[in-house]
C-alpha cells in the first residue's frame, strides 16, 4: 500500500494545533536570561530566553509592552508569562510573552558592568588618552573575520570613498574560546610591524555572549596600549562593548567605521573646488579694489601737477628766507643803535674829552699825578694835552 506524503505546511499546522491544545503550554511561567534582545520599530520585542543548557525564542507584541515597568536588556534575568506556540511558516516554536518581570541581572551582564566600572575608574575611557584619527590614512588595518559581510562592507565603502586606499586585513576569530587572545595578538602585531596608519576592529551584531570576546580585559588593555589609533565597530548601533569605550573612536557599524576613517575623495574635490572659487573671487575683488584705489590716486592733483607742491614749498622757503633776512637786518640795526649809545656814554666819561676843554694830564713814568703832594721840587713831569705831550719841571 502506497503511503501518501503530507506537505511541510500540513505537518507544521498539525504540530501547531497539538501545541495549542495542550493546556500546560497555554500558560507557562518561565525563568531565564535575556539574550539577543531587539526592540523593533513596530513596538514588538524579540529576544531569546536562556539558561545554562538551553534557550528558546520569545516575542512580546506591542499590545503587551505598555505593562512593563522596566526596559529589557541583554543579560537581564526575567520571569515571563505566556503561551508556547508554533510559528507555522518557519516551523519553530517560541513563547508568546504576555507579561514579564525583572528577576535580577545575568552573570555575564554583571561581569560586564563590574569590568566597565573598574576600567573607567582607572581612566581607560578618558578622552585625554584618545588618539586623533589621521585625516588621510594610506593603509587601513582591519581586524575581523575574513568571511562574512563585515569585511565586504568595509572594502566596498572604503574603495568607493577613496579608490587609492590600501586595506590590510588580519583575520581574527570574532567569538568563541581563545578569540580574545587572537585579537590582542593581532593588535600588537599591527603596532610592532607598523602595518597600518589606523586600525578598525569590527564584527557584526550578536548577543552578549557572541560579543563577549570584545568585553575581555586583555582586549581593552591592548586597545589602550596601542600606538596606532583604534576605531571600534562591534555589533549593531545599540550594542556597546568594553572595546567601544576604550577605543579612540566608536563607530555604530563597520560601514560607518569605514566612512569615519576614509575621507571621501569626491567630497574633498568639491571642497577644494569651493575653496578655489572663493580664492578666485577674493583675488578678483581685491584686484578690483586695488584698481579703484590706484585710479583714485592717479586722479589726484599731486599726480597730475607734481611740481605744484614743490613750487608751493619754494614759495614758502622764499618767504621764510625773506623774513629771516628782515629779522637779521632789524637786529643788526638795533645793535648798532645800542652801540652808538654806549660809545657816546663812554666818550662823555673819557678823560681825553676833558683835555679838549683846556685841561692837561700830569704824568711821571706813565703814572698820573692826581695830587700836589706827590710832586717834588725839580721833578720832571710830562704834560699830556689834547694834541700831544710836553716836558715840564717843578720849580716850586
Amino acid at each position: 500500500m502506497k503511503i501518501k506524503p503530507i506537505s511541510v505546511t500540513e505537518l507544521n499546522k498539525y504540530v501547531k494545533n497539538k501545541v495549542a491544545s495542550d493546556e500546560f503550554l497555554n500558560a507557562v511561567y518561565v525563568a531565564g536570561e535575556i539574550s539577543n534582545f531587539k526592540h523593533h520599530y513596530t513596538g514588538h520585542m524579540y529576544f531569546t530566553l536562556k539558561d545554562e543548557n538551553s534557550l528558546i525564542k520569545c516575542v512580546m507584541f506591542k499590545s503587551a509592552t505598555p505593562h512593563l515597568n522596566f526596559i529589557p536588556k541583554d543579560g537581564m534575568k526575567v520571569n515571563v508569562l505566556g503561551s508556547v506556540g508554533v510559528f507555522e511558516r518557519d516551523g519553530v516554536y517560541q513563547i508568546y510573552v504576555q507579561a514579564m518581570q525583572e528577576d535580577g541581572i545575568g552573570n555575564l551582564y554583571a561581569k560586564y558592568e563590574a569590568l566597565k566600572e573598574r576600567l573607567e575608574a582607572e581612566g581607560l575611557f578618558e578622552e585625554s588618552h584618545k588618539k586623533k584619527i589621521p585625516f588621510m590614512p594610506k593603509i587601513i588595518g582591519v581586524l575581523t573575520s575574513n568571511t562574512g559581510a563585515v569585511i565586504r562592507d568595509i572594502i566596498n565603502v572604503s574603495t568607493r570613498r577613496n579608490p587609492n586606499v590600501y586595506i590590510r586585513l588580519l583575520p581574527i576569530p570574532v567569538q568563541g574560546e581563545g578569540a580574545a587572545v587572537k585579537i590582542v595578538e593581532a593588535i600588537r602585531l599591527m603596532n610592532e610591524k607598523k602595518l597600518a596608519d589606523v586600525i578598525i576592529l569590527a564584527r557584526g551584531g550578536g548577543s552578549l555572549e557572541d560579543l563577549w570576546s570584545f568585553n575581555e580585559e586583555i582586549v581593552a588593555r591592548a586597545i589602550y596600549d596601542s600606538e596606532l589609533p583604534v576605531v571600534s565597530s562591534v555589533g549593531h548601533e545599540t550594542d556597546f562593548t568594553i572595546a567601544d569605550f576604550v577605543a579612540d573612536l566608536r563607530a555604530p557599524t563597520p560601514s560607518a567605521a569605514a566612512e569615519l576613517v576614509v575621507a571621501d575623495c569626491e567630497d574633498l574635490q568639491n571642497t577644494i573646488s569651493i575653496y578655489q572659487n572663493r580664492l578666485k573671487f577674493s583675488l578678483k575683488r581685491k584686484t578690483e579694489l586695488m584698481k579703484l584705489k590706484l585710479e583714485k590716486c592717479m586722479s589726484a592733483r599731486v599726480y597730475k601737477e607734481p611740481l605744484q607742491k614743490i613750487n608751493q614749498y619754494y614759495l614758502l622757503v622764499d618767504r621764510l628766507a625773506k623774513q629771516m633776512e628782515n629779522a637779521t637786518q632789524k637786529r643788526i640795526k638795533e645793535i648798532k643803535m645800542q652801540f652808538s649809545k654806549e660809545v657816546t656814554k663812554l666818550d662823555t666819561l673819557s678823560p681825553l674829552k676833558t683835555l679838549t676843554r683846556g685841561y692837561c694830564i700830569v704824568e711821571t713814568d706813565n703814572k698820573i699825578i692826581s695830587r700836589v703832594a706827590k710832586l717834588k721840587k725839580n721833578m720832571e713831569v710830562d704834560l699830556k694835552f689834547q694834541d700831544g705831550k710836553a716836558k715840564a719841571k717843578i720849580i716850586e
